[in-house]
């Protein structure tokens, strides 16, 4: 096992390298000033995409934008947000947490590009079904000649969309939070059952392909946002006082980091403050995805004939993961004092904040959240993982991954998370490689759609419609 976690952690810091970190925030950067910040000043338009003003059932395509948003925020709302936050927090201090929320603010702009050309280059699988995501905005964008791009994006997709890190996380929590203070004794046959009892319950649902997916999600992902907000706003209502003072923090210690785990960060160009915004942009590329291409390929199943709308949809996602739901996780576990503890062990850490907050009952709510947020984590990643089989290896085959994923179910219950989450880290860089390359050089087409459809609004407008 240790054997396995050296190899696990050099994989992970060897694909997180430099190159990488510009081509996510420089290329994210370069999207935002290219299309002139236009994404941003149609925030209000996206809320009312999302609300469903503009659907029409007609259009190509298979659920609805909100379907689409919620389906993506299952997979991206989930233990980035408990888990990864906590781990952040433990090895940066509070300075990480403006580090992702940069990574969340570019995040958007990266959001709208890659899932507006989610919907403008649709391309159809081997059973004539139309498809979106990154391999086939780069298939039919780009040509023939860069489908090494799409075929590497669809190999990573499937290792990527493994939910090792949700199910080790979730059965950390079960076994932290109601086995041991129960007195279970945890060990190997405990885990397994766990994992037993995940596997029937994800395979009820994913075998019911997206629409169940997405019905599911629909009504999972804003109950548990809302009920995760209630009881971190009742821990910040608790330690009040402390609040003023941690807030400044995450922007005093972004860049004076004082916090810093520095054995972790040994060999990082930049020293201290480099280790922290690699840190931070890391655990804020976990949280929402921005980049990595996975959020595309829910958006590109939408019903719309309108690229840019579901583009601003898609924007929106940074905004509730990482801006509302990262940011409240991590003044949780700052005001509990907790992250002080050394615990690197994510959700243990988050539920120590819980029980320190709401003694006796604080961890069961937490629980719940951990559960709820991992399911619905769960189901999501089996669509991608399935889409990015049938795109290989042809639709006919896409279900034999729902095996290869089940196993995974197995392995990430049974393993340390440090092996989990340096084997995911390294897998989404792997990822994001061919999606920002193609994002970056198609971004002139979305740009041009992007003023056609502003134009097509401005002139709707003038009209009185």
């Amino acid at each position: 096992m240790e054997q396995l976690n050296t190899i696990s952690e050099k994989f992970s810091s060897l694909a997180w390298g430099i190159p990488l970190l510009i081509l996510l925030i420089g290329g994210g950067l370069y999207l935002l000033v290219f299309s002139r910040f236009l994404p941003f000043r149609y925030f209000g338009h996206a809320i009312k995409v999302l609300r469903g003003k503009y659907d029409d059932p007609n259009d190509p395509g298979e659920i609805s934008h909100f379907k689409a948003l919620t389906t993506a925020l299952s997979s991206t709302i989930g233990m980035g947000n408990i888990s990864g936050v906590a781990l952040a927090i433990a090895i940066g201090g509070p300075g990480a947490m403006f580090w992702m929320w940069v990574s969340a603010i570019v995040g958007m702009s990266t959001k709208f590009f890659t899932s507006t050309l989610a919907i403008m280059y649709r391309g159809k699988d081997s059973n004539g079904d139309l498809q979106g995501g990154p391999m086939y905005f780069i298939r039919e964008g780009l040509g023939k000649h860069w489908k090494f791009l799409a075929i590497m994006f669809s190999f990573f997709g499937m290792l990527g969309a493994l939910p090792v890190v949700n199910v080790n996380q979730l059965k950390q929590a079960i076994n932290d939070i109601i086995l041991i203070p129960n007195g279970v004794d945890v060990s190997f046959s405990t885990n397994l059952i766990i994992a037993a009892i995940l596997v029937v319950v994800t395979s009820v649902v994913i075998l019911g392909g997206l629409k169940r997916i997405s019905n599911i999600a629909s009504k999972m992902v804003p109950s548990m946002v809302i009920l995760y907000f209630i009881l971190v706003l009742i821990i910040l209502c608790l330690n009040y006082t402390e609040v003023p003072k941690y807030f400044f923090m995450i922007f005093s210690d972004a860049f004076e980091p004082s916090h810093l785990k520095e054995e972790n960060y040994r060999d990082v160009l930049g020293g201290v403050l480099g280790a922290l915004i690699l840190l931070g942009i890391k655990r804020g590329a976990f949280s929402n995805e921005a980049g990595i291409g996975t959020a595309p390929m829910a958006h590109g199943a939408a019903k719309t004939d309108e690229p840019v709308r579901e583009g601003l949809v898609a924007m929106l996602g940074p905004v509730i993961d990482t801006l509302i739901v990262c940011t409240l996780t991590a003044l949780a576990i700052l005001v509990t004092g907790v992250w002080k503890t050394g615990d690197l062990n994510g959700v243990s850490l988050t539920a120590s904040a819980f029980q320190n907050a709401m003694p006796g009952f604080g961890q069961y709510l937490l629980m719940i959240c951990v559960f709820i947020f991992s399911i619905s984590s769960l189901f999501s990643y089996a669509y991608y993982g399935k889409k990015c089989m049938s795109f290989l290896a042809g639709a006919h085959n896409k279900h034999y991954y729902n095996y290869i994923y089940i196993l995974s179910i197995i392995l990430a219950a049974t393993t340390k998370f440090e092996v989990m989450i340096n084997f995911i880290d390294g897998i989404f860089a792997f990822m994001a490689i061919p999606t920002m390359i193609a994002t970056i050089i198609l971004a002139p087409k979305v740009v041009k759609e992007l003023k056609v459809y502003t134009h097509k609004l401005k002139t709707k407008k003038s009209n009185g419609r």
